[in-house]
């Protein structure tokens, strides 16, 4: 005969404490975006922002704030943790207030850029 270990079962209040921890967790993350001009998409530690072209367009993401200042051509000045960068599509990313900043795409209509928080910040 094999001994097993005894398994504790998940009692209903541990279950729902787990449960509230991770809506918790997400009403937290979720609450630390807000957008106009904008939209985002974000993970753990990064965001991908479309940036409406045209209308003042601005984003807090991660605990930052991220605005399209311009865009001419496939050339986009954006300003991310209060440091302007010139981007431009296919460059190797530019580091701002201890995130890495590339630009995804770039349309008559939108920008398209991703923030990362960088290792060790």
């Amino acid at each position: 005969m094999t001994k097993r270990p005894a398994t504790i079962p998940l009692t209903p209040i541990r279950r729902a404490a787990g449960l509230f921890a991770g809506l918790a967790l997400g009403l937290a993350v979720l609450a630390g975006c807000s957008s106009q001009g904008a939209s985002t998409d974000c993970a753990v530690d990064a965001c991908t922002v479309t940036f409406e072209r045209g209308v003042d367009a601005r984003t807090t993401i991660l605990g930052i704030e991220a605005k399209l200042v311009g865009a001419e051509g496939d050339q986009v000045t954006v300003e991310v943790a209060g440091e302007q960068l010139t981007l431009t599509t296919g460059q190797q990313a530019a580091e701002a207030g201890g995130f890495s900043v590339t630009l995804d795409s770039v349309t008559n209509e939108q920008v398209k850029i991703r923030v990362a928080r960088n290792p060790g910040s």
